[in-house]
């Protein structure tokens, strides 16, 4: 089962610490390459000057805990890796309550999680625990470590180019920046490394692909910094894959702009598969998609999710896992989902009738030769096709007003181009 596979490599990829720089991302990275050699692991220096951003300092943590006064060591980076606030300076010293209660970081509102917390771009250390373990701290002395490093380094990101037979591309991207999460984080990676071996298996591509795993939001802003003007001529549609991995859900949030091939694309699969979809609005945005969609750029990307960032419960805490909240079912309908996008991009050419008129199709045998009440119904659906090939109507378009789920054409469409009765035409699509 490929839910399976991509469920067991997302928990090889569980215990590493991710954050936006350092040798968790190049782990990570590793390991994905396993799975699909063709990913090329490039970096950016520190102080790269990118777009209106810098490149940070890269950090790297080895070992963190607390030791609370009678000796018990309460908090533990080896247990959960969200112990620590991301990007924590190192400090190994012994503190008072008060003291340490102001590096501390917890969620009343979930008493039993430890949240995950980040200060990348200010230093200062801390520790997440849960609100239950924070409220049982007692006054005393508390020998506090945080075995880490924040020093001149690299950003270290994955892409992938998988070619075409044109140079117009299809973006597609992760991202592989926070610890332990499953849903948050894992999911996406998982399942686009799943989605580019079959891009790559088969045996013919109308687009090239672009596949780029990278740290969120100052990752794509490195990216856009070297690429943004290829990526503005040759981008035609394309995807930010984030939460694709529970069965709660299927959701939907546009690029800024709307009605680009990835937002009709994104709809009429997801309206296919799951007439429930959740559909959110740009002013939903959250993640990487705000960089790839930003005023003069405007990249056509969409999201194609299960339950959204930030509309799940367990949400950057410990609690989201691979065991209650991504699922193997979960993580193959995230995959299928977004193989059927790339599916109907893929087809989403202008159908046109090749002969004037309605086409006899019974002297190709594709139209039943007994008239009866219901022959019609047999064909409906073809005719319907027919109808509207006209070389001005996508095949999405089509679909949309046969009401049928795109696939469901892929066949007709064969057929009637065998016997000559359709031409694909392409230069009306974008």
């Amino acid at each position: 089962m490929l839910g399976e596979e991509i469920h067991n490599c997302a928990k090889k990829l569980w215990p590493i610490c991710r954050s936006i720089t350092g040798s968790g991302v190049r782990s990570t990275l590793a390991i994905l390459k396993e799975k699909f050699p063709d990913i090329v692991v490039k970096e950016v220096p520190s102080g790269t000057t990118c777009l209106d951003w810098t490149i940070p300092k890269e950090w790297n943590i080895r070992d963190a805990y607390v030791i609370d006064p009678s000796g018990k060591k309460i908090i533990d980076f080896q247990k959960s890796n969200l112990h620590v606030v991301g990007y924590s300076i190192p400090i190994d010293a012994v503190v008072t309550l008060d003291e340490l209660q102001s590096h501390l970081y917890s969620s009343p509102e979930q008493p039993e999680a430890i949240p995950y917390v980040t200060s990348y771009y200010k230093e200062r250390w801390g520790f997440c625990i849960s609100d239950v373990q924070r409220k049982a701290l007692t006054p005393g002395s508390y020998r506090v470590r945080i075995d880490s490093d924040l020093k001149d380094g690299n950003l270290t990101y994955g892409e992938a180019v998988i070619p075409g037979d044109s140079t117009q591309e299809v973006f597609i991207s992760t991202y592989i920046c926070h610890p332990s999460m499953a849903n948050n984080e894992l999911s996406g990676p998982v399942v686009t490394t799943f989605l580019a071996r079959w891009l790559k298996s088969l045996p013919r591509r109308r687009y090239t692909y672009r596949i780029v795993f990278i740290p969120e939001t100052i990752g794509s802003i490195a990216y856009l910094s070297k690429h943004v003007k290829w990526l503005q001529e040759h981008v035609v549609a394309g995807f930010n894959v984030s939460c694709v991995g529970d069965d709660r859900a299927y959701s939907y949030l546009p690029s800024r702009k709307g009605g680009t091939l990835s937002d009709i694309v994104a709809r009429h699969v997801l309206k296919s598969i799951d007439p429930s979809y959740i559909s959110y609005s740009w002013s939903d945005r959250g993640s990487d998609e705000r960089q790839y969609c930003a005023p003069g750029i405007d990249l056509p990307i969409a999201s194609i999710m299960r339950t959204k960032y930030g509309a799940f419960p367990e949400y950057h805490t410990s609690l989201d896992d691979l065991t209650h909240v991504v699922t193997t079912q979960g993580l193959e309908g995230g995959y299928n989902a977004l193989r059927l996008a790339c599916e109907a991009i893929e087809n989403n050419f202008y159908p046109k009738v090749t002969v004037l008129g309605e086409p006899q199709l019974g002297k190709r045998g594709l139209y039943p030769t007994l008239s009866a009440k219901t022959s019609g119904n047999e064909v409906r659906v073809m005719m319907d096709l027919i109808t509207w090939s006209d070389g001005e109507h996508c095949l999405i378009d089509i679909a949309e007003k046969c009401n049928v789920p795109v696939w469901d054409l892929y066949p007709i469409v064969e057929k009637l181009r065998q016997h000559g009765l359709l031409s694909l035409e392409t230069s009306t699509a974008r």
